[in-house]
């Protein structure tokens, strides 16, 4: 025989009286699955106040009663419960299928005056309220005339009295497949939907039935099919909302994260504080990629080992590299380079282009130091 431990039983009395002290506890998130199975033994709680639900009042619409606020994690979003009128609500009938007629039998003259026959009786029975001597003859009925909407939309609606709903949706299926504008296949089956608490589909039939024949049945039975409907398209758009938002705040933040890593990878083949040689463009079109995804200003400097003036101005340009630590330079040797100088059409050096975006926004010619520093200054900023 199952013991549990002594500790385990103090722990589980002290937590009961805890719920007696205060039942606001049993809407703790953490016990959704604890509350969910004492309510399937029929227990029942007080309602969840909005100061339990935390800073997210999900019952914003005024239709909801709910017993756990969405929580949005890593894997899903819990929905709450509605709050729906779920009386006169019936478990299944699972009985054996009714008998169903054979479209196939030929359908005499006879048969068919012996079914209208069967039918009467039916009637006669309902209005005496004994509804099986009703299902018998209506059974009768249909084995005699297999081919008639009506009386399988009779039976069903019989069914539907004595809260058989499965058997009432048989029966009216098979009416909506001989005639799919049998009024009274659709009230049948509609009400048999109600009985099962499918209140969406309910209401679907239901306002067929009354689009092609109403009465005041069917208005009764919507006045409680309708709100119940209504409560659960607004809660399921609630959740698509919400689903809809955290996809979005979900793309949002992988774009931020890939663009961060971009950034990083970009960062990465930038050397900040020093002059970068180019040897190709092969070599180059990644450094301005890079500069251009961090938004930073490139200087392109144009060389030669031949060139004075280059010799004079090189230690200016690795000063300014140490100073301006989010400016990229880049160094191009035209000789060793030849294929990025015909790109950029030198034709003296030394020459600084300025480069910010992908695009050219200033140049300077020439060993002008002053120059040189003023415009890196400038578009630095």
């Amino acid at each position: 025989m199952f013991q549990m431990d002594a500790a385990k039983v103090t722990e589980l009395k002290h937590f009961i009286d805890q719920c007696k002290a205060n039942p606001s506890i049993i809407h703790t998130p953490s016990l959704a699955f604890f509350k969910t199975y004492l309510q399937s033994l029929g227990a029942r709680f007080p309602p969840e106040t909005k100061s339990e639900k935390g800073d997210i009042d999900m019952a914003d619409s005024g239709e909801y009663s709910d017993s756990k606020r969405p929580i949005e994690d890593d894997d899903e979003i819990v929905e709450s419960d509605i709050d729906l009128d779920n009386t006169d609500v019936v478990e299944p009938d699972n009985h054996p299928p009714q008998k169903m007629g054979d479209h196939a039998v030929e359908v005499t003259e006879e048969k068919r005056d012996a079914a209208q026959t069967e039918k009467l009786k039916a009637m006669d029975a309902i209005s005496e309220g004994k509804l099986e001597e009703a299902i018998d003859h209506l059974t009768e009925a249909i084995m005699l005339n297999p081919t008639s909407a009506i009386l399988y939309a009779t039976r069903g609606s019989v069914f539907v009295k004595l809260k058989k709903p499965l058997a009432a949706i048989r029966d009216a299926d098979a009416a909506l497949a001989i005639n799919s504008n049998s009024a009274k296949g659709y009230k049948a089956r509609g009400m048999a939907r109600a009985i099962l608490g499918q209140w969406e589909q309910a209401a679907t039939d239901l306002h067929e039935a009354s689009k092609l024949d109403y009465d005041d049945e069917i208005g009764l039975v919507l006045k409680k099919v309708e709100p119940n409907a209504h409560k659960i398209e607004e809660h399921r758009r609630k959740y698509e909302r919400l689903r809809k938002e955290r996809e979005l705040k979900k793309a949002e933040l992988e774009r931020k994260q890939q663009a961060e890593a971009q950034e990083s990878e970009a960062l990465s083949a930038l050397k900040e504080g020093q002059v970068r040689g180019i040897h190709s463009a092969k070599e180059l079109d990644p450094k301005l990629n890079a500069a251009s995804k961090t938004s930073r200003l490139a200087i392109l400097y144009f060389t030669a080992s031949w060139c004075g003036p280059c010799r004079m101005i090189a230690p200016i340009f690795t000063s300014l590299a140490a100073k301006y630590l989010k400016v990229v330079f880049l160094k191009v040797d035209i000789d060793e380079a030849r294929d990025v100088a015909a790109r950029w059409n030198i034709s003296s050096v030394p020459t600084f282009y300025f480069i910010k975006n992908g695009k050219e926004i200033d140049k300077v010619v020439g060993a002008d130091k002053n120059e040189l520093e003023r415009k890196v200054k400038q578009h630095s900023g």
